[in-house]
C-alpha cells in the first residue's frame, strides 16, 4: 500500500488550477471565474476517490484539458468549464440532471455532447463506429464539444506512456485516423502536428525517437542557420519600418517521417527541415500590401521557387488559414520555406476555428468556409439513412478532412471551394441536390464537358440539367465528394430500401433461428463475411434469396470458431501475462507465434505489406481467412488497430526451420554498361537469392529496376540492400510494399 500525501496533493491541485487561469484570467469577467471556480469544485469533488493509470489524481486530466482549452486553443469560460466538468457525467456520482441544475441548459447540452463520444477501450467496430458517427454530429450542435474532445485527447496522448503497449497502440491509431484529421479540420495546426508525432511515437517508435535525435544533434546548426537568416532580412524590414518578429521551427516529426517514407530517402537528403515565419503588425486595410511587400523584400535576397508560391491571403484555405508561403534559396544555397503573415492570421494559424469566431465582426464571414463546411457534414449526416454502413460514412467524411483544394466559379462569378480532383457532377452536387441529380452535362470556360470532367482552379463552371435525368450507379465511380456520393447513394437507394425492409424481417427471423442475437455489431460481422457495403445490401440480398438460409448457416459455423479463438487468447492474456521479446538482428526468424504463451497457429501473410522474418507484426482475426499478419507499419494497420483493436493479436517471429518469403525492392541509379549484370550477381551468385521477377525502365540515362525476390528474413534482405547501394552509379534501394 503506497502512503499517499494528501495535503502535498491538495497543494498541487491549487497550484495547477492557478496555472490553467493563469493567461486567460485578466480577460475574464467576475461572473466568468465564478463559472469556472463552481466547475472545478464539483470536479474536484465528483473525482476524489479516483486515480489515472499513473497514479496521480484524476482532477489533474480536466485541469489540464481545460489549461489546453484555455491557453493553447483561446475558448473562453463556457468552454473551460465544460472542459472542467467533461467526465463527471460518464465517471462520477454526477448526473446530467445535476449539471444542467448547477449550470444551465447550454453547459448541459455541451457535457450531455461529450460524454456521447466517449469511447470504451474495449469496444468493437460498430459501437466505435457509432461513436464517431456522434462525434461528428455534434458538428451541427456545437463545435465547442468537438474542441474539447481534441483538447482530451491531445492530453491523452502526452501521458499515454502509463498504460500498456496494446492500448497505446490503439488509443494511437484511432487518434491518427480520427483526431488528427478533425483537428486539422478545425485549424488546429500546432495541436494537429502534436497528435501525429505523438502518434507516431507509439506505432513507429524506432523511426520517431531516431528522427527526434536527428533533430537534437541538429538544433544548434538550425538555430545558427535562422540567425544568419533573420540579420539579413531583419536590416532591409527595419529601413521599411516595420514592426515585425521572425521566428524558425523544424517540420514536425510525422511530417519528416512522411516525406522520408514518400521519397524513400534517409533524414539528411531531406532538404527542407524547418520553416521560417515572419509575423507582422497591420491593420487589416493594409495586411495583404504589406506581406506582399515583405514578400518582395525576400526575394529580392534570395531566389524564390515560383512552383512553390502559395497565396493562402487573397483566397483562405477552407479551415480559414491565411498565410503566404514560398520556397527560396536561403543562406548557404539550402532550401528553405518562408511563411509571411500578420499577427491575426498567426492566431487564425495558431487556434483555428475558436480565433476565427474571436475575429468574426468586422470581417466576411461567409467567405470563410468553415460554416460551409459544417454545413455539408450536418447535411451527409442528416440525409444518411440507418441502414446504411457507418463506417462507410466515416471514410466518405474523412476524404474531405485531407484534400488540396481547387477554387471554382459559378457563371455569376461566386466562388466553391473543392478538393483535387472534383468532376464537374461533383460541382453540381456543391450547387444544390437537385441541379446534382438533374445534371445532363456542363460548360467549362464555355466548352461543353462530360460529367467526369476533373475541375481545375480557375474554371468557370456552368451546369446543365434536364427533368429527364437521373442519378446512375456509375457517377459513383468518378464523383469524389462526400457530399455528391451520399446524395447519389440515396437517390439510387430509395427503391431499394422498400425490398430491404422485408429482407430485414427475414433475416432477423432466421438469425433468431440460429440463436444469433441480432443487434448493430452482428450485423456489421454479417457485411463483413458475405463482402457487402452496407446493412442496406445485406437487407436485399436476403430479400432477393441471394442469401438463403444455407449462407447463414455458414456464417453461424464461422462464428464459432472465431469465438473460440478470441476467447482462447482472451484467456491465455488472463493466464499468463508474458511480454514480449525484442528481435534480435542476429538470428533467423522464419516462423510466427501468437499470443502471450507463443502459440502455434495458421496464419496468412498479408498482400498489402509483404512481411518477412525480422519485421515488426500483429496478427488479425479476419472473419473469412482466418489470422492475417501484417507489418506494424503497413498502411492499413492504423484503419485495423482503430476500427478493430479486439480483433488484434500479438505476433513475434522465432527461430525455427528455413522458408522463403517475397519482398520487393527498387534499385535507382544511372544507366551503364554491365550494371544490370552487377545487380543479378550479387543477387544470386554472392547472397544466393532467388529472384523470382526483375523489370527494368531507362529513360534519359536513368535507371530503373522493380525487384521479387525469395528471401529468408529481414537480416538478409538488408544485407543485399547495403551491397547493392555500393555499386557504383546506383542512387537509391528501397523496400516496398508491393
Amino acid at each position: 500500500m503506497i502512503d499517499i500525501d494528501y495535503e502535498k496533493e491538495n497543494l498541487e491541485i491549487s497550484k495547477r488550477y492557478k496555472d490553467m487561469l493563469k493567461n486567460s484570467y485578466l480577460t475574464l469577467t467576475s461572473e466568468d471565474k465564478k463559472l469556472i471556480r463552481k466547475a472545478f469544485d464539483l470536479a474536484k469533488d465528483g473525482h476524489k476517490n479516483q486515480r489515472r493509470k499513473s497514479g496521480e489524481p484524476y482532477i489533474y486530466h480536466p485541469l489540464e484539458v481545460a489549461k489546453i482549452v484555455a491557453d493553447e486553443i483561446g475558448l473562453g469560460a463556457t468552454s473551460i468549464a465544460c472542459a472542467l466538468l467533461h467526465d463527471v457525467v460518464e465517471d462520477t456520482q454526477y448526473t446530467l440532471d445535476d449539471i444542467e441544475k448547477n449550470f444551465g441548459p447550454q453547459i448541459a447540452k455541451i457535457i450531455n455532447g461529450l460524454t456521447k463520444i466517449s469511447i470504451i477501450n474495449e469496444q468493437d467496430i460498430s459501437i466505435q463506429s457509432e461513436n464517431y458517427r456522434k462525434l461528428l454530429l455534434t458538428l451541427s450542435e456545437d463545435f465547442r464539444v468537438i474542441l474539447i474532445k481534441i483538447a482530451d485527447r491531445l492530453h491523452n496522448m502526452r501521458t499515454l506512456e502509463s498504460m500498456k503497449p496494446d492500448k497505446q497502440l490503439k488509443i494511437a491509431s484511432e487518434t491518427i485516423y480520427i483526431y488528427s484529421p478533425l483537428a486539422h479540420r478545425m485549424g488546429l495546426y500546432n495541436i494537429k502536428s502534436e497528435l501525429e508525432d505523438l502518434s507516431l511515437k507509439y506505432t513507429e517508435s524506432e523511426m520517431y525517437h531516431s528522427i527526434e535525435k536527428s533533430l537534437e544533434e541538429t538544433k544548434e546548426e538550425r538555430e545558427r542557420y535562422i540567425k544568419t537568416f533573420t540579420e539579413i532580412i531583419s536590416e532591409r524590414l527595419n529601413e521599411e519600418h516595420m514592426n515585425f518578429k521572425i521566428k524558425g521551427r523544424p517540420k514536425s516529426i510525422n511530417s519528416i517521417y512522411r516525406k522520408m517514407n514518400t521519397q524513400g530517402v534517409a533524414f539528411d537528403e531531406i532538404y527542407d527541415k524547418f520553416a521560417i515565419r515572419i509575423i507582422y503588425k497591420s491593420d487589416v486595410k493594409n495586411e495583404k500590401f504589406l506581406a506582399w511587400k515583405i514578400y518582395s523584400i525576400v526575394t529580392d535576397e534570395f531566389v524564390p521557387n515560383p512552383s512553390r508560391l502559395r497565396d493562402w491571403i487573397t483566397q483562405p484555405r477552407s479551415t480559414g488559414y491565411e498565410s503566404l508561403h514560398t520556397t527560396i534559396i536561403g543562406p548557404e544555397n539550402k532550401w528553405i520555406e518562408v511563411q509571411i503573415r500578420s499577427e491575426r492570421m498567426d492566431e487564425l494559424a495558431e487556434k483555428g476555428i475558436a480565433a476565427h469566431y474571436k475575429y468574426k465582426e468586422g470581417f466576411n464571414v461567409e467567405d470563410n468556409q468553415i460554416e460551409q463546411w459544417i454545413g455539408q457534414v450536418r447535411e451527409l449526416l442528416d440525409g444518411q439513412n440507418h441502414t446504411n454502413d457507418t463506417k462507410d460514412l466515416l471514410d466518405n467524411f474523412k476524404l474531405n478532412l485531407y484534400h488540396k483544394e481547387i477554387f471554382i466559379f459559378t457563371p455569376k462569378g461566386e466562388l466553391k471551394v473543392l478538393p483535387n480532383g472534383a468532376t464537374t457532377l461533383d460541382f453540381a452536387y456543391s450547387v444544390h441536390t437537385n441541379v446534382g441529380d438533374s445534371c445532363l452535362g456542363a460548360k467549362v470556360n464555355g466548352k461543353l464537358v462530360p460529367l467526369s470532367y476533373q475541375l481545375v482552379s480557375g474554371d468557370q463552371v456552368e451546369i446543365i440539367t434536364s427533368s429527364n435525368q437521373k442519378p446512375k450507379p456509375d457517377w459513383l465511380d468518378f464523383v469524389v465528394t462526400s457530399r455528391a456520393k451520399s446524395k447519389i447513394k440515396n437517390s439510387l437507394n430509395s427503391e431499394k430500401r422498400d425490398i430491404a425492409e422485408n429482407g430485414k424481417e427475414l433475416l432477423y427471423r432466421k438469425l433468431r433461428h440460429l440463436k444469433i442475437n441480432v443487434n448493430d455489431e452482428e450485423l456489421v460481422k454479417i457485411q463483413k463475411f458475405f463482402n457487402v457495403g452496407s446493412s442496406l445490401d445485406l437487407f436485399y440480398n436476403v430479400s432477393i434469396g441471394k442469401i438463403d438460409s444455407k449462407e447463414l448457416k455458414k456464417y453461424a459455423d464461422s462464428k464459432s470458431v472465431l469465438s473460440s479463438i478470441i476467447n482462447r487468447f482472451k484467456r491465455s492474456s488472463v493466464r499468463k501475462p508474458v511480454q514480449f521479446r525484442e528481435i534480435e538482428e542476429s538470428k533467423n526468424y522464419d516462423s510466427l507465434v501468437f499470443g502471450d504463451n507463443e502459440e502455434t497457429l495458421d496464419y496468412k501473410l498479408s498482400s498489402c505489406c509483404n512481411p518477412i522474418p525480422g519485421d515488426k507484426v500483429f496478427g488479425f482475426l479476419s472473419i473469412n481467412q482466418g489470422i492475417k499478419v501484417h507489418k506494424t507499419n503497413c498502411p492499413n494497420a492504423i484503419s485495423l488497430r482503430a476500427n478493430y483493436d479486439y480483433r488484434i493479436i500479438k505476433a513475434k517471429w522465432i527461430d525455427s526451420s528455413q522458408k522463403d518469403f517475397t519482398a520487393n525492392i527498387i534499385i535507382k541509379g544511372i544507366d551503364r554498361m554491365g550494371l544490370l549484370n552487377d545487380i543479378t550477381k550479387i543477387i544470386s551468385e554472392n547472397l544466393h537469392i532467388n529472384i523470382k521477377s526483375f523489370s527494368i525502365t531507362t529513360e534519359g540515362g536513368v535507371f530503373e529496376g522493380k525487384v521479387k525476390l525469395d528471401v529468408n528474413n529481414k537480416t538478409q534482405l538488408e544485407k543485399l540492400v547495403e551491397k547493392i547501394k555500393k555499386l557504383d552509379g546506383i542512387s537509391k534501394v528501397v523496400r516496398t510494399n508491393v
